[in-house]
């Protein structure tokens, strides 16, 4: 099965993206985090990408595109993979659905995490980091150990500059405004499932589920 998650900061696509992962067996291809290892490696492609993101542009397609075309021809991918951070414009959709026609396949589902505003602010003003082990906690969802502190280091926990309640409401509408085509994109392809991502992370999979089995019965079990 061929999956797109999309969802603002917050919403849970990492938690949900890992527990589809152990359910179906296939992997998630972040092109986030791809990118991130690229660049700790020191290639040239993560390189040249993290000169863009470092000045708060975005990579030009070309690049992502590239990317994310050699990882899907990967052998782990040939059941069926989970993309998360692609695609972003409608053009990369399309460039997409070529991709996957030039290996006889297509997109089986998007999977669209819908959170409450107040709720989205909450998690995220919430989020405190080890900037020396970049280890992630919750004030109330996963605290650590020790108040404020690292449970694998010791050092003090800090939150991003950018998960103040006031950013992260510029952060979504930024999202909302940025995503809203490509939600009407794959409406009228009848390919969106919106998932409400309120609650708890095992009632939320429990929507997940019930989607992707409806999703699978709908394709005669082939995949």
């Amino acid at each position: 099965m061929i999956i797109v998650m999309f969802g603002p900061p917050g919403a849970g696509k990492g938690t949900q993206g890992a527990r589809i992962v152990q359910w179906l067996g296939i992997p998630k291809i972040s092109t986030g985090e791809m990118f991130r290892d690229l660049a700790a490696a020191g290639t040239p492609l993560g390189l040249e990408a993290r000169n863009y993101w470092s000045a708060g542009q975005l990579v030009p397609d070309e690049i992502v595109v590239g990317l994310v075309k050699e990882r899907i021809a990967a052998p782990d991918c040939r059941s069926g993979f989970i993309l998360d951070g692609f695609p972003r414009t409608v053009t990369q959709a399309e460039t997409l659905d070529g991709m996957l026609a030039g290996q006889g396949s297509a997109l089986d589902v998007v999977l669209n995490f819908e959170v409450d505003k107040q709720e989205l602010v909450r998690r995220l003003s919430g989020r405190r980091t080890c900037p020396n082990c970049g280890a992630t906690y919750h004030v109330d969802a996963l605290p650590p150990q020790r108040e404020n502190l690292c449970d694998h280091c010791g050092h003090t926990l800090a939150r991003r500059a950018d998960d103040s309640p006031e950013s992260i409401i510029t952060r979504l509408e930024e999202y909302r405004g940025k995503t809203a085509p490509l939600l009407a994109y794959y409406e009228q392809r009848g390919l969106l499932r919106t998932i409400e991502a309120n609650d708890d992370p095992d009632s939320v999979f429990g929507r997940v589920r019930q989607v992707l089995e409806e999703v699978g019965r709908g394709q005669g079990g082939r995949r």
